[in-house]
């Protein structure tokens, strides 16, 4: 999904990381789940669903093998960031658990990696319906305030719901483009930590990487932002804590945030092409 509103022409602006140096930016990528919108716990409880049941049907739950999906740790380094298969596939792995991989149309389940996603986004969808999306405060001003600096501003998601929770809560109407989980499918993108997604997304806002911001939560996705080439990338931390912070600067952030709230004034225009 792509808005025309003129990303190519944004003035160029800079933004002042930590360093002695401003870089110039035209752009800025912001990851959907966890950074604009609160949907990754909504994830995490999906997939500790999805995943404990597999569990009990392929392992002894008294094994190291067998024990439950943790949603905490295991969550954020195994799976967040990866597209659904991808994210069945290393857990599933991190465990011994080999399963064939399947076909996209295989039925919820526990017997295909296939099917093991399939039953994530049986449980995501549901639990949506329970407890609708909300974004995160601080966003909307964020927003308002990167497109007053002439700044284009784009969401990548792995996650296929991300376009509809975007449009939604109305974040949407407040970027240049979005690219989620649909579309890396027609295109036929890998999963991160390759940038692919990444990438094309920078492409849609006519803003080479060198010149572009990446905003990510996921240790996975920070990584593909520094493989990318991106001139900033922004670690966001919400949980607070010392750990998290040091896995995302250990997979290449260049700076470390727990909100959005700070981003715009690190913004002003700047009179590169």
């Amino acid at each position: 999904m792509e808005r025309s509103t003129g990303a190519g022409t944004h003035e160029q602006a800079t933004v002042e990381p930590p360093g002695p140096r401003p870089r110039s930016l035209r752009a800025v990528v912001f990851d959907a789940d966890g950074v604009l919108i609160d949907s990754a716990g909504v994830h995490a409880a999906a997939w500790k669903r999805a995943f404990d049941a597999c569990l009990r049907a392929l392992a002894d739950r008294d094994s190291p093998q067998g024990r439950p999906f943790d949603d905490g740790d295991e969550y954020r380094r195994l799976v967040d960031g990866r597209s659904r298969v991808e994210g069945a596939r290393s857990f599933l792995t991190s465990r011994g658990l080999y399963l064939p991989l399947g076909a996209p149309d295989d039925p919820p389940g526990c017997d295909t990696v296939w099917a093991v996603a399939a039953r994530k986004d049986q449980m995501f969808v549901a639990a949506l319906r329970e407890r609708p999306v909300r974004v995160f405060p601080e966003v909307p001003e964020t927003l308002h305030a990167l497109r007053r600096a002439g700044v284009a501003c784009a969401a990548a998601s792995a996650s296929r719901h991300a376009g509809e929770l975007l449009a939604a809560s109305r974040v949407a109407e407040l970027l240049d483009a979005v690219v989620d989980g649909t579309e890396v499918a027609r295109l036929g993108l890998p999963s991160k930590p390759d940038p692919a997604l990444f990438l094309e997304t920078a492409r849609r806002l006519a803003a080479p990487p060198s010149a572009s911001a990446l905003v990510e939560d996921a240790a996975v996705g920070v990584e593909a932002a520094r493989r990318g080439g991106f001139a900033l990338v922004i670690g966001v931390n919400r949980a607070g804590g010392r750990a998290g912070a040091d896995r995302l600067r250990a997979c290449g952030a260049d700076t470390v945030v727990e909100n959005l709230t700070g981003l715009p004034g690190r913004i002003r225009r700047g009179s590169g092409p």
